[in-house]
């Protein structure tokens, strides 16, 4: 099952020449990504355990990216509509790869992958120390959630 929103191109997201930049669609590829996992009852950047509606605990993880593409297939210009795909392609021991599509209307515009490794953020206990990353599987009750999309 493919998860989607829509996102109106705003001036910032554009050249000189006025259609999007490339760089732009990356931000967009992480907000709907973002939106997605929300969406499931997934938090971005956890402090600490969630107990969904259901009682499903999820672990305080993150997912910080390992990978990131684009293909570009047409221009997107400043006020076009955009509706932008997510779907899980892969659930790793502890990766997960999503694939993005951006279309106006059934027009495809851009395609990518993002790959995310899942880590517990650990922060330091001295001040200054800042935070560590440390990776571990995807947590059943996460990886069951994320299924649902692929």
């Amino acid at each position: 099952m493919t998860f989607s929103i829509e996102r109106r191109i705003e001036f910032r997201d554009t050249d000189a020449a006025g259609i999007v930049h490339f760089s732009a669609f990356f931000p967009m590829m992480e907000a709907a990504e973002h939106a997605m996992l929300r969406s499931l009852g997934i938090p971005v950047l956890p402090e600490t355990e969630t107990v969904l509606a259901d009682g499903t605990e999820l672990p305080p993880v993150t997912w910080p990216r390992i990978a990131a593409n684009c293909r570009y297939c047409a221009a997107a210009r400043f006020e076009d509509l955009l509706r932008i795909e997510v779907r899980v392609i892969r659930i790793g021991s502890s990766s997960v790869e999503y694939q993005c599509r951006f279309l106006r209307a059934d027009e495809l515009i851009a395609e990518g992958t993002i790959a995310a490794v899942c880590c517990y953020l650990n922060h330091g206990s001295e001040p200054g120390s800042g935070s560590q990353l440390t990776k571990t599987a995807i947590p059943a009750s996460i990886r069951k959630l994320l299924a649902r999309h692929q």
